[in-house]
């Protein structure tokens, strides 16, 4: 194998989000981790990177990772060789969603992040997963290295997302879906809605998994991973 894998990160997360997909992959392939920190809003963050980016990759995504490639297909999708989505969501946000969002902009002006990330953790990671110390502690460490300042950023550019929905059918390279089976902030049935969409696309579902799933079942989306890139 060879070629290049993007991976993307979601919201309030760096690179360590992948830190087990790139001890996977990084022999087989030219890794980049998107950088998602610096602009607020989608269609500025994917021009700046696809202006360094290789001519032709491979997509990863998760959350806001996920919408990141949504856009990254509007923009290049004649660059993308294959597309993988986890634990994301095609639609645009509701009112009480744009709502939560602007009053976590607030927040984070005015108080820790640690702090806001560690009330968000329920939402993030499996029931099963709250009391495992170094799991948290590496979604918090995640939370410092965005910041206050990359999560209010981030928060914007998703605020004005579009809905990409009316795009899916139009994605024609290979796409594989990955839910986590417990995801509370993207549920199965919204991946279940773009797969019906998506053609040709693969889909699975990890038991026992929440949102984060690179992290907490890195076993089952590596597998999941290599077999779709192999394949």
């Amino acid at each position: 194998m060879s070629g290049n894998l993007v991976l993307v990160p979601g919201l309030l997360c760096s690179h360590d989000l992948w830190l087990d997909q790139i001890g996977e992959f990084e022999e087989d392939y030219d890794l980049m981790i998107f950088d998602h920190t610096q602009y607020d809003n989608l269609p500025d963050m994917v021009r700046y990177f696809l202006a360094d980016a290789p001519d032709s990759f491979h997509l990863a995504g998760l959350s806001m990772g996920g919408y990141i490639a949504f856009e990254i297909m509007r923009q290049a999708p004649e660059r993308v060789e294959t597309l993988i989505l986890l634990d994301t969501n095609a639609r645009a946000d509701r009112q009480p969603q744009i709502d939560m969002r602007e009053a976590l902009i607030r927040r984070a002006g005015a108080e820790d992040i640690r702090s806001i990330a560690q009330e968000l953790m329920p939402y993030l990671i499996h029931p099963d997963r709250l009391n495992d110390t170094e799991l948290c502690e590496r979604i918090l460490d995640m939370a410092s290295e965005v910041g206050a300042e990359g999560f209010q950023r981030q928060q914007r550019a998703l605020i004005a997302r579009p809905d990409s929905r009316e795009a899916l059918p139009a994605i024609a390279c290979p796409t594989l879906i990955i839910c986590g089976g417990g995801d509370r902030l993207t549920p199965p049935k919204v991946h279940q809605e773009m797969a019906d969409i998506i053609p040709g696309t693969e889909y699975h579902i990890i038991p026992n998994c929440g949102h984060l799933s690179t992290m907490e079942c890195p076993e089952e989306v590596n597998g999941l991973m290599r077999a779709f890139l192999e394949s």
